[in-house]
Order: C-alpha cells, then sequence, then structure tokens
C-alpha cells in the first residue's frame, strides 16, 4: 500500500495552568474536527490524551501525550500533532522538552480565575523560546465568567500585544456565546491598527496619513506579526459547549505556521521514551528534516556525549487521525513514534544534531528523598523500577548509595513523589514509601587547592591536581599540564571520567558545581614482563589504579581549597489584596526569603523577591489563610545563594575518600 501524499504538519502545544481547561479544550478540538464522536470528560476519566489511571483518577494531565487531527479543507488541508501537556509546576520539566518540538501554541486561561501563576511563567517561556501562541479564554459559560476582567489581567501581566478577536454574549450563562469582530467593525479596526503599526512601517505610514487600510492587508500583518511572536491574538469560547472553538481552529490553521514536507539532512529530536508491553524502548521524534524508515541505521546522540550511538529503526508510527499508523518512514515536520532505538534517551537528536536549536533552561529538582521498600518489595526490582522511571524523566535523578543500601531520588514537588509511589505500585507491584523531603543544596570551590601523591601504596600510578573554581553556569572542567604523551590517553581518561564522577560529592557530600580540574603531575610503572616476555600484572600501571587514586588526591586539593555550600532559590512574585501585606511580610521573614519593595497599585499589592527552594511549598500552603484565599504566588527557579549559619552535609553514598585509612582498607580489599 502506498504512503498518502504528505501534508504540512503543525505541531500544536495546549499550555495552560492546571484546571484552566487546556485537556477539555483537547477534547473539543478532537471532536469537532471528526476525530472522536463525544468529546471526553476529566470529571470522569474518559480523555483521549489522560491515559495513565492516576492521570484519570485526579484529572490532571502528568504526562505529555499526542494526538493527531485534520484541520481545514482538502485543498488547504494541515495535520495538526496536538501535543497536550502538564498544568502543575510540579511537572514543569516535562513541559520544557515537549516546547522544543512546538511549531506553535495555544495558551489557555480560565474567564473566572483569570491569568494564574503558571500561565505568565508559560507564556515567558514560549516568548523566549519563540514559539508563536494563541490565547484562549476558556470558561465562558461558568458562573463568575468575565471577559473584560480577564482581557485586562492577560494585557497587564502577559504583554500589552494581545488583542481580543471578537466578543462575548451572555458572558456567565450556559448560552455564552463567541462572536467575531470583522471588516464593519471599527473600533477593532482602529485598535489592530494602531497595534500592528509599532512593528510594521506600512502600517504606521498609513496610520499616521490617516489612510485606508484593506482589511485583508491588516489579517495579513496579524499573521506575520503572530508568527513572529510579536502578537497573541485572544480569542474566548468554552471547551465544555464548543463556544467559539471553530473560530480559534480557523485561527489555528491560518495564524500559526505549518512545516511543509522537505528533504535535507536527516535531523530530528527525541523529546520523550517510553516502554511498550514487551519492555522495548519507545522514542517520541520530531522530525526538523530529511526522512526517517524502517531498517534505517541512525546515530544517535547527545550534546554533552563523546561520542555517538548507532540504532536501527525496526518500526514507525505516525499519528493520523486520532490514532497511531504504521508507517514505512516520517518526514519532517512530522511527529512519530519510533521502535529500536535502544539506546536512546529524552534529549537526543536522531541524525543531525540542530545548529539553530533553542538553548534549553531546564530549572535542576530542588528536593530529594529516600525510597523505602515496603514489606515484600525486592530492592533490586526496585531499583530497575526507579532506573525506568528516570530514564523516561532525565531531569529525575537516582543516587545509589552502596554503602547503606539506599536509593535517594531527585523531585520538583511533594504531588510528584504521589504520582511516583502510585505508579511504582500500579506498574510495578512495588509498595514503597518516602523519607522527609529535603533540600538539595550544591557546594562551590571558594580558593585554589593543590593534591598531589608522589609514592602512594598500593596504587602503581599517581597524579597531582590543582582545583580553583570556575565562572558561575560553567560546570566541571579538566585540562592537562602534563605533555599527553607521558603516559597512555588511556590512563588520562581514566582520571578525567573519575573526577567528574568524584565532584558529585564534596566536601559535605553535595554536588560540587563550577569547578576547574587541572592535571599537573602524571607518574605510572610501564609495562614489565619477565625475561620470558610474561606481562606482570602486579609491576604494571592500570586504569583501575588511577581511578583508585585520583579520589584521594582530588580530595586533598578540594580540601585545600575549601567549599561554600549553596541552597537553591526560588524567585517569587506574590499577588495579594494590599492590606494582607502586613500578616504576611513576617511569615516571608520565617521562611527566610528575602523580598524587594512591596507595589500598591490601589486594593491590589505585588511583592517579588527570592525564597529558599524548601519553603515555597510551605508558603503555597500558608498564604491562602493569610490572604482570604486571594494570595498567588508565582515562582521559577533563580539559582543559587549561599546558606547562612551552619551549613548543612549530606551523607556519602561512597568510600569516603575524605578518610584515608577507611578509604585504603576498602581499596585494598576491593583489590
Amino acid at each position: 500500500m502506498s504512503s498518502p501524499t504528505p501534508t504540512p504538519s503543525l505541531n500544536l502545544g495546549i499550555l495552560a495552568h492546571v484546571d484552566a481547561g487546556k485537556t477539555s479544550l483537547t477534547e473539543r478540538l478532537l471532536h469537532a474536527a471528526g476525530v472522536i464522536d463525544a468529546p471526553g470528560s476529566v470529571d470522569e476519566g474518559s480523555t483521549r490524551t489522560d491515559s495513565l489511571a492516576l492521570e484519570r483518577r485526579r484529572g490532571i494531565t502528568i504526562k505529555s501525550a499526542v494526538v493527531s487531527f485534520p484541520l481545514g479543507p482538502p485543498e488547504d488541508r494541515v495535520t495538526v500533532n496536538l501535543i497536550d501537556t502538564p498544568g502543575h509546576p510540579d511537572f514543569i520539566a516535562e513541559v520544557e522538552r515537549v516546547l522544543s518540538v512546538l511549531d506553535g501554541a495555544v495558551l489557555v486561561i480560565s474567564a473566572v480565575e483569570g491569568v494564574q501563576a503558571q500561565t505568565r511563567i508559560l507564556l515567558r517561556t514560549l516568548r523566549r523560546l519563540g514559539i508563536p501562541t494563541l490565547i484562549f479564554v476558556n470558561k465562558i459559560d461558568r458562573g463568575g465568567a468575565d471577559d473584560a476582567r480577564a482581557l485586562e489581567q492577560i494585557t497587564r501581566r502577559l504583554t500589552p500585544a494581545a488583542p481580543a478577536m471578537g466578543p462575548v454574549r451572555a458572558i456567565g450563562t450556559r448560552a455564552a456565546e463567541a462572536l467575531a469582530y470583522g471588516p464593519a467593525d471599527e473600533a477593532f479596526r482602529r485598535n489592530l491598527v494602531e497595534l500592528l503599526a509599532e512593528q510594521d512601517d506600512e502600517l504606521l505610514s498609513a496610520y499616521v496619513e490617516d489612510s485606508a487600510v484593506p482589511y485583508e492587508r491588516l489579517l495579513g500583518s496579524l499573521a506575520e506579526q503572530t508568527r513572529d511572536c510579536l502578537v497573541h491574538p485572544v480569542f474566548y469560547g468554552s471547551a465544555m459547549t464548543g463556544a467559539g472553538v471553530p473560530r480559534l481552529m480557523d485561527a489555528i490553521r491560518t495564524l500559526l505556521p505549518s512545516a511543509a514536507p522537505g528533504d535535507g539532512h536527516l535531523s530530528g529530536t527525541v523529546f520523550k521514551v517510553e516502554r511498550g508491553g514487551a519492555g522495548e524502548k519507545i522514542a517520541y521524534v520530531r522530525m526538523f528534516s530529511g526522512s526517517l524508515a524502517v531498517r534505517d541505521r541512525v546515530p544517535v546522540g547527545r550534546e554533552e556525549a563523546q561520542h555517538e550511538a548507532f540504532g536501527k529503526v525496526t518500526a514507525v508510527e505516525v499519528f493520523h487521525e486520532g490514532a497511531g499508523v504504521r508507517r514505512p518512514q516520517v518526514r519532517a515536520g512530522e511527529i512519530a513514534k519510533v521502535w529500536g532505538l535502544g539506546e536512546v534517551r529524552i534529549g537526543d537528536w536522531v541524525g543531525e544534531a540542530r545548529k539553530d536549536s533553542a538553548q534549553r533552561h531546564f530549572a535542576p529538582p530542588t528536593l530529594e528523598t529516600v525510597v523505602v521498600p515496603g514489606t515484600g518489595t525486592d530492592r533490586g526490582s526496585l531499583h530497575l523500577a526507579l532506573a525506568q522511571l528516570a530514564e523516561q524523566d532525565p531531569l529525575i535523578d537516582l543516587r545509589q548509595d552502596d554503602v547503606r543500601g539506599e536509593v535517594y531520588l531527585s523531585l520538583y514537588g511533594e504531588v510528584q513523589k504521589e504520582v511516583i509511589q502510585t505508579t511504582l505500585a500500579e506498574e510495578f507491584g512495588l509498595d514503597v514509601a518516602f523519607r522527609e523531603t529535603t533540600t538539595i543544596c550544591v557546594e562551590r570551590p571558594t580558593g585554589v587547592g593543590y593534591g598531589y601523591e608522589k609514592d602512594l601504596l598500593p596504587f602503581l600510578g599517581t597524579v597531582g591536581l590543582r582545583v580553583e573554581p570556575a565562572p558561575p553556569g560553567s560546570g566541571i572542567s579538566f585540562g592537562l599540564e602534563v605533555e599527553l604523551g607521558s603516559m597512555p590517553y588511556a590512563f588520562f581518561k581514566a582520571v578525567e571520567e573519575t573526577v567528574h564522577e568524584t565532584l558529585t560529592q564534596g566536601l559535605l557530600g553535595w554536588r560540587v558545581v563550577d569547578c576547574a580540574v587541572t592535571m599537573t603531575h602524571s607518574g605510572y610503572w610501564p609495562r614489565q614482563s619477565h625475561s620470558h616476555a610474561t606481562f606482570d600484572k602486579s609491576m604494571s600501571s592500570t586504569a583501575r589504579d588511577f581511578r583508585q587514586v585520583t579520589p584521594l588526591v582530588l580530595m586533598d586539593a578540594l580540601r585545600e581549597a575549601g567549599t561554600r555550600v549553596e541552597e537553591p532559590v526560588h524567585h517569587f512574585r506574590l499577588d495579594l489584596p494590599a492590606d494582607t501585606l502586613g500578616p504576611v511580610l513576617p511569615l516571608l521573614g520565617r521562611l527566610r526569603a528575602v523580598p524587594a519593595t512591596p507595589e500598591i497599585r490601589g486594593a491590589a499589592g505585588v511583592l517579588e523577591g527570592e525564597i529558599p527552594a524548601g519553603s515555597l511549598h510551605q508558603l503555597g500552603q500558608l498564604l491562602p489563610g493569610l490572604t482570604r484565599g486571594e494570595g498567588v504566588v508565582e515562582s521559577a527557579f533563580a539559582g543559587y545563594r549561599p546558606v547562612s549559619g551552619e551549613a548543612p552535609a549530606r551523607a556519602r553514598t561512597d568510600h569516603n575518600p575524605l578518610n584515608r585509612k577507611e578509604y585504603l582498607l576498602t581499596v585494598v580489599r576491593l583489590r
């Protein structure tokens, strides 16, 4: 059977603050496109994209999902790959991974609640990544809906370049309708000309000369500026009744950019990984150029990798009208599920890496907990299951403590912990509990330190290392002040790899950041043999010697350099009634927040500042009680700052090279 003629594809993200109605909008779009007979219900757990049992029970999206539908008449059809993303802040990493593969987005806002905390973070991220975005004000049929208030919040809190594309009639009732402005609406045309003229010189000239601008010319400029992320048109409607949805669908097709099938070198990005029924890896790949076919042997890699791996494609499934369809290949602009890439991870490129890809800004997880196996839970099975979960979300990190037999799991929030616990129980049959969540700090070198061991038995090899601070955000670097030919390359490689591994735990057990390590001395025992030319391993250096001596030398250097423990902080913004600032400010003091000067706007107050990540959850819990339920907190990871008072320590999970005697005894036993 021949493949159908390819049509332009539009990879569309639906994003929103939790409970704004984006999953309901997804269902309504699928129904309007004829893909499903009736929209599913979030409350009843019958939606197409929320496939996890926990998603259906809680009524929230946890994992991104892809579903496809056709849009427009046959002669001008676009295939929309619609990606439903999580709205809860604990799953922001899942959202950010999806953003890298989008052509456009719809940001959903509730007409009842208005612009919420996560809404602001999402649009700021969309604008930074250059993703054209339409705004859909949902729930116009609900009691308390207010279209004018919602638009005022959008233009004040999100962007002033947000023209409403039509009025609402019977707002707040089941009969609510979203109407459309047209060529005869002079006020709309005038406001649109004023807005678009800021970025369009021809329109500006016509506006200054008071010349008439053809309506088609006006719509053309609107589409162009929308695709350039300069303007974000606002549409009203209801995902529950379907009001306003046809106009939104038309805007998706005409205002957002689609990707036409094309040739070129193979280049795609993996934005999601899941396991099939037989345990096989399935990669979700967005194709940017070229094509990927069954039986192709393709390079797979990532920017930080030293070398690329290869995988052989065994199957391809393209999304088509609400279902997955097996195809011999996937083309540029499309999204597909690909089998056969066994070593693939989220964030990998397939084929050639994109040179013009936007820089990723993944906030690191700032919380950590210990996973405690329940009765009858095998530790080996638990570790394997956790490794699979971390594989699907690479920003969730696992730390194995071989000394105590414990597993540490890094997190973004408490809801994520509940999701992991339920997933382990339902998908893997494992009962677990968690210890109290703690904050993940880092250590930063404060000076220069040296370490060198000239003759350190039982190692047949030695190194000298210098440690010094590096610029913030530069990570860990390794350099040489010895000649590359002074010993075999494999030994240099062993030292470099061990340096990176050792610095995951500093003097107080935290990961060391922004550190330059330089190898200043080297020494090894060349390959020895007896007269009959038999290799004598006991008299010759091996890579293991350097892997075992490096931690001792590195920690000596780090101890001399000294480190400073820093804790993660978030930038926060509080929107609250001005008369509640009195009780809120002492709370911020108790939570060790550093607020700026409050800004008062009539009866409303705005307060920004920084707060330790470990205090953020408590702020969110206590704020409603102090602000009559009207206070809203918005936050984003802002970096690290030095810990005040006594620096906290974290239990080590290695053989502790800071304790020379203990370390040497352990190494001797291992040898």
